[in-house]
């Protein structure tokens, strides 16, 4: 795998985790403001998110590289 193809299975992973990680822990807030969503969270605590989201998806990233270049799962055509 080249560099590009590495970004590429990267990416890809880290948003499919990030959309997985995004709802932990959300409450909405037991007041909200007025003019502001009722279901808006109250602590995002977003860069908590991209953290946890970066360390799961470079885990996942090298075992689907191990996978990939231990060709278990062929993608090549004969």
């Amino acid at each position: 795998m080249g560099a590009f193809e590495n970004i590429v299975v990267f990416v890809i992973i880290w948003w499919m985790v990030l959309f997985c990680v995004l709802p932990w822990g959300v409450q909405a807030p037991k007041s909200p403001a007025p003019g502001h969503a009722t279901s808006a969270p109250a602590r995002p605590r977003i860069l908590l998110k991209f953290a946890i989201t970066t360390a799961i998806a470079t885990a996942l990233f090298f075992v689907a590289r191990a996978v990939i270049l231990s060709d278990l799962i062929f993608f090549h055509t004969p």
